[in-house]
């Protein structure tokens, strides 16, 4: 069987980070087998449906590197690609389960709806209670569909067994007495997704099924209906849950889970890829740093672990340091442009000073803006300003610098020189208030650099405004 496996995501908002692991995982199978990678739209639930979510997910797996082979803008005859383009083919396919007696439509007046509603009675109880229309007459049902609102359910076994084996989880096993008559078809016409996403698999010829584990539990609604049409099943590959570091589920409250977020911080997709693809799985030895066409030449599904992978923000800024320090400084200036403020007219000679420590793209600014606007970061730095020790070398800086106008950063370590001759300070006595009067911080780039990038006039002007007169 020739490889094809889909993403298929719900347009209800952003794209989580899992999500993009997922389309990930996909995508490596596919091109690491010759197969194909297609992008599904699951857009059956109206009421969760956001504008503007389906161009942002694309755009999003654009930016990504992954390139799906069939899909939205790309036409073939399994498509459409959007369910809600899809719903004469799940209205066949659901009229040949009521036929067969492996659904049944269940019945809501406009009573029992605004019962319901006022009431607010669990899923579980309507299950319940929709049970009495399992026994109608088939000639009943349809004809009273034809009149009334209603719903499909699936004609679960009230007892029994029905198992798979999943490539990375072995062989599960599920017991029918404690499944639910899932609804296959909603009020308003549409389907599911237990529903839409098993016609779908089936007709778009889906080889392998790979998604999060949150669906391990549906799995024996999706066996009973490729059983109940009598389909093969395509293989299923249920991913390990990503974690906060106190091993609950990847949560807002805790790490940023929207792959936008990301981007909008500055994280290249280099690292953010290199980093998703280690999140459930290993290759053969300790290697961590991946291009795409490295992680295609590697990937394998039985690397794929159990256990939730941990999401460690410090190793992705590690990894992301990595892949800044392998751009050249005019492409870090490009890439940092929309960070930068009206005021701030940044250049390659201050992104050499500081890209080799760089983990975000949205940090440069802040590492930079001592250039723009002078501000002493803490009380330590007030304190060393107002040393005596300090104000000698303020004042012997000052006239040094008057009397020379080469404003190097050799001629000014010869006048650092000449300061520490005249004065006996030296070492870290001597450079720390000097850093510190001309940046504001304690710590930083070579100086020398610094002063040669502020200029005479400014370097000038920020030692006098802290001189005691």
């Amino acid at each position: 069987m020739s490889v094809r496996v889909r993403f298929a995501p719900s347009p209800t908002g952003f794209l989580h980070i899992g999500g993009l692991r997922t389309a990930l995982y996909n995508y490596l199978f596919a091109k690491k087998n010759n197969g194909l990678f297609i992008l599904r739209i699951e857009d059956t639930d109206r009421n969760r449906y956001v504008e503007g979510a389906v161009d942002n997910l694309i755009k999003t797996l654009k930016w990504s590197g992954i390139k799906f082979d069939e899909g939205p803008e790309i036409k073939n005859k399994l498509g459409p690609y959007f369910q809600s383009q899809r719903i004469s083919k799940y209205q066949k396919h659901i009229k040949n389960l009521i036929n067969n007696k492996k659904a049944y439509p269940c019945f809501y007046s406009k009573k029992r709806q605004l019962e319901i509603q006022q009431n607010n009675i669990p899923s579980n109880i309507l299950t319940e209670q929709d049970k009495k229309f399992r026994n109608l007459e088939l000639s009943e049902s349809v004809n009273r569909m034809e009149e009334e609102n209603y719903v499909v359910r699936l004609r679960v076994p009230s007892k029994g067994n029905v198992e798979y084996k999943d490539i990375v989880r072995g062989k599960l096993k599920f017991d029918l007495s404690l499944i639910e008559d899932q609804i296959l078809i909603k009020s308003d016409g549409y389907p599911t997704y237990h529903f839409a996403n098993v016609v779908d698999d089936h007709l778009m010829k889906i080889s392998h099924v790979i998604r999060g584990e949150e669906w391990i539990s549906s799995m024996p609604k999706h066996i009973l209906l490729y059983q109940y049409f009598n389909w093969e099943m395509p293989e299923f590959v249920h991913l390990p849950l990503i974690l906060n570091q106190d091993k609950t589920k990847l949560s807002k409250r805790q790490n940023d889970v929207a792959v936008e977020d990301y981007i909008k911080k500055g994280y290249l997709k280099e690292s953010i890829i290199n980093y998703l693809s280690l999140l459930g799985w290993h290759s053969s030895g300790d290697r961590e740093l991946y291009s795409m066409e490295e992680l295609i030449k590697e990937f394998s599904i039985d690397r794929i672990q159990k256990s939730g992978a941990i999401f460690d923000v410090k190793k992705l800024n590690w990894m992301n340091n990595y892949y800044i320090k392998q751009l050249k400084p005019e492409q870090i200036l490009l890439l940092a442009q929309k960070y930068f403020s009206q005021n701030m007219q940044i250049d390659i000679s201050m992104i050499n000073l500081i890209y080799e420590k760089i983990e975000r793209l949205v940090d440069i600014p802040k590492e930079l803006d001592f250039f723009f606007n002078f501000e002493l970061e803490n009380e330590k730095c007030e304190l060393i300003i107002k040393q005596k020790q300090s104000q000698i070398i303020f004042k012997e800086l000052y006239n040094n610098i008057n009397k020379n106008q080469k404003w190097t950063s050799d001629e000014f370590k010869n006048i650092i020189f000449n300061i520490q001759k005249k004065t006996g300070i030296k070492g870290k006595n001597l450079w720390m208030p000097i850093r510190v009067i001309l940046t504001g911080k304690l710590n930083g780039p070579d100086i020398g650099s610094i002063i040669e990038i502020l200029g005479f006039e400014e370097c000038k002007k920020r030692i006098k405004n802290q001189i005691d007169e």
